[in-house]
């Protein structure tokens, strides 16, 4: 039996959210667009129909996706036996010790993974490299260009 996916309980209500969006909101209108489209009349050289088609195709399968995600998840609800290490779920301080600078990350699951919203994966060289450390640990980051950074500060959930 496969894995499940862990998620944050935010995660889990974000996927909800587009879930309810997806099937209510834009699969309505993806149905007007397709009946706005067989309204022109020859559907073999209709670029409305076909586009209409693509996104449906594509709406289709984002919600076949997303409950998948859902039915083959489990919620996490604390950050593992150990609130002072770093896991699923932390919210954690880092000090990149090449140039001082200090950023604020909280560890999710590759599928909640947004690192522009400083949500960053468990399975990233990073957050990979983090997990199961301690404040104060120093961790050598290996990429493609390697960096150490210190944990300043962890919250868990």
């Amino acid at each position: 039996m496969a894995e499940k996916t862990k998620l944050t309980a935010a995660g889990y209500k974000k996927l909800q959210d587009e879930l309810y969006n997806l099937v209510q909101v834009v699969s309505e209108e993806v149905k007007v667009q397709l009946a706005e489209a067989r309204a022109q009349g020859d559907l073999s050289e209709n670029a409305d129909y076909d586009a209409a088609r693509n996104k449906q195709a594509e709406v289709d399968a984002r919600i076949k996706e997303i409950e998948f995600i859902l039915n083959n998840s489990e919620i996490i609800t604390e950050s593992g036996k150990n609130k002072n290490r770093v896991s699923l779920g932390s919210t954690v301080t880092l000090k990149n010790l090449s140039n001082g600078k200090t950023d604020t990350y909280m560890l999710v699951s590759s599928v909640e993974a947004d690192p522009f919203n400083k949500k960053i994966s468990i399975a990233c060289p990073l957050g990979e490299a983090i997990v199961g450390k301690s404040v104060g640990d120093i961790i050598d980051i290996k990429s493609i260009k390697p960096y150490k950074v210190e944990v300043i500060k962890l919250e868990n959930i």
